[in-house]
């Protein structure tokens, strides 16, 4: 019997399930690359790079290893999927269960000859199935007692006595330092494409063209193989965990990256596996003598965070993705699109990140882009669209927990426990992006105003009625009410031009 086994862009590891229980030598492994994903997503150039790049290496990987193997570069998968099981007498095809549930979908609509064997994915260190009898006997799930369980469960930062090493889960609070002048972090290690990327720039470069396509393919340095995924790990262990921890949220013009892992886009693409990240983080850490405060901040990321949102996203179900808690329904403003161009020296940076390289690291994307999207009511949808289509490390798994949960708060707070809404102070206080902004943070009113404070104080008088029975609000929620009414009126009338100079130029 001859078995297929068709290996995901984002499965591309040898001991994926699928393959992990098959035989080399009855088996034939397919790896599709089609240019018809952007038809339904205009993805950044780079993330398309990136996924090809690394595919198409996977695939020489496997052959080293003696599997045989089918890459096929195709217009449509549906198409050419079918062709290759007939062409080759597949009788079964096995493939591992997709992390995003469209994908899986897409499969099921396709008219094969023969059914799909679904495999159990094993890219994340907790199942969904065990995620789900963690999660049952909760009313409200948060994720610091997942995350606590997950250090037990795996064993990880703990003492003889099965105890949080330094007696504390959780040291978030010593790693929120803002900025201090002239700060910079280590050099990333980046890589030269090779002629198997290079061929992949010049496909993206063609593609670019005719469909417009964000972003740009070159400079492209990122890891395209296992083997330099794992020279970024051990790049970070050496140079930037033991400063990761205490900058983890500053934001500094030029330092794109400071002391952040660089390492989502591999963990999502399946070079690397987080159990072996985590074991890495852990055991050489300490042996470093890393502050535990900075260790436990980066494992958290990962252990904590990661596996969490990926949990949330099968536990929450095919509807989160339509949740819309304050009905927000502004399109995006052309500057997203554009990668630039909206005055604020904030959002300008980072677009200006993101068009170089598809990254911007966490805070960014929480604080500066999330943030201004939540405040500006724009639509919960199109925001995450927009966010999975510009990252490097972008999937639907990712962006709509995050996004729509974390960012915009859409969801209600069925994962954030209140909105991440912040003015422009919380931006001067942990960046040097106001400096030079034509836009004065320290207003709240007139032409010259930070569009952040502005946005912000309408954003909770709009909310007001709901936001003053948030425990976490109440001190704001105070501050709001002691604004005098011409001030909130012009406060108002402010924030309102704003939206409507955004709307203008929407796309």
């Amino acid at each position: 019997m001859t078995i297929g086994i068709w290996v995901l862009g984002d499965q591309l590891n040898l001991q994926q399930a699928a393959l992990a229980g098959a035989d080399p030598t009855t088996a034939r492994v397919l790896l599709l690359e089609s240019s018809s994903v952007i038809e339904r997503r205009a993805y950044h150039a780079q993330k398309l790079v990136l996924v090809w790049s690394a595919m198409r290496h996977f695939a020489a990987d496997l052959r080293a290893q003696g599997w045989t193997v089918d890459y096929l570069q195709t217009e449509r998968f549906s198409s050419a999927l079918g062709e290759w099981v007939e062409q080759h007498g597949i009788q079964e095809l096995h493939v591992m269960e997709p992390v995003d549930r469209g994908f899986r979908a897409a499969i099921e609509r396709l008219p094969l000859p023969l059914p799909v064997h679904w495999i159990a994915n094993n890219a994340f260190l907790w199942s969904r199935e065990a995620f789900a009898a963690w999660a049952t006997p909760y009313k409200q799930l948060r994720m610091e007692l997942f995350y606590r369980e997950g250090r037990k469960r795996f064993g990880v930062l703990l003492d003889e006595d099965g105890e949080p090493l330094g007696g504390q889960w959780n040291y978030d609070q010593e790693n929120r330092k803002p900025p201090t002048k002239g700060l910079s972090g280590p050099e990333p290690l980046w890589f030269e494409p090779d002629a198997t990327t290079a061929a992949v720039i010049e496909k993206v470069s063609a593609l670019q063209e005719r469909h417009g396509l964000p972003g740009s393919p070159e400079p492209f340095r990122w890891a395209v193989t296992r083997e330099q995924a794992l020279a970024v790990l051990d790049h970070f262990i050496a140079t930037r965990l033991p400063g990761f921890g205490p900058f983890q949220d500053a934001m500094v013009s030029g330092e794109p990256t400071l002391w952040h892992a660089l390492l989502s886009p591999y963990l999502n693409l399946g070079l690397l596996h987080p159990l072996e990240v985590i074991q890495r983080l852990e055991t050489e850490g300490l042996a470093q003598q890393v502050p535990l405060a900075g260790l436990e901040g980066v494992i958290r990321q990962i252990l904590g965070w990661r596996e969490y949102t990926h949990g949330l996203y099968h536990w929450f179900g095919e509807d989160y993705a339509s949740v819309n808690h304050f009905e927000a329904n502004a399109p995006l403003p052309s500057w997203f699109e554009a990668l630039g161009g909206s005055g604020l020296r904030c959002l300008d940076t980072v677009f200006g990140e993101i068009k170089a390289t598809g990254y911007a690291h966490h805070i960014q994307r929480l604080m500066v882009l999330a943030n201004y999207g939540l405040l500006a009511g724009l639509d919960p949808q199109a925001l995450t669209a927009w966010f999975h289509r510009m990252f490097i490390d972008g999937y639907d798994w990712v962006m709509l927990t995050n996004v729509l949960g974390m960012g915009v708060f859409a969801d209600g707070g069925r994962l954030a426990s209140k909105p991440y809404a912040a003015s422009g102070n919380y931006i001067k206080r942990m960046s040097n992006y106001c400096k030079g902004c034509s836009y004065d943070v320290k207003q709240r009113t007139g032409p010259k105003a930070c569009p952040f404070n502005s946005l912000y104080w309408d954003f909770l008088a709009r909310h007001e009625p709901e936001l003053k029975r948030n425990h976490r609000m109440g001190l704001v929620m105070k501050q709001l009410s002691k604004l005098p009414e011409e001030e909130l009126a012009a406060i108002r009338s402010s924030a309102a031009n704003h939206r409507a100079l955004a709307a203008a130029g929407s796309n």
